[in-house]
């Protein structure tokens, strides 16, 4: 069984590459570094919920879409 950080982050990759941007694209819309936007689609890092709320708009999601499919996985 997959761990949330590991689900969380097949969400986020997957959101962000049907929005078509580059892990440097999104890291830049939310101001965080490239390098942390892998470790969280890679599952070794857990967003906080300031995070969360800063990808989902660089996305255009609702946060809440994200935790919904959290809890469907």
């Amino acid at each position: 069984m997959k761990s949330l950080e590991e689900r969380f982050g097949e969400i986020l990759r997957n959101l962000r590459e049907k929005n078509g941007i580059t892990q440097e694209a999104l890291a830049a819309d939310c101001d965080l570094d490239r390098t942390y936007i892998s470790l969280l689609e890679r599952g070794l890092r857990q967003p906080t919920i300031g995070t969360l709320f800063k990808i989902a708009e660089a996305l255009k999601v609702p946060p809440s879409k994200i935790i919904k499919e959290l809890e469907s996985n």
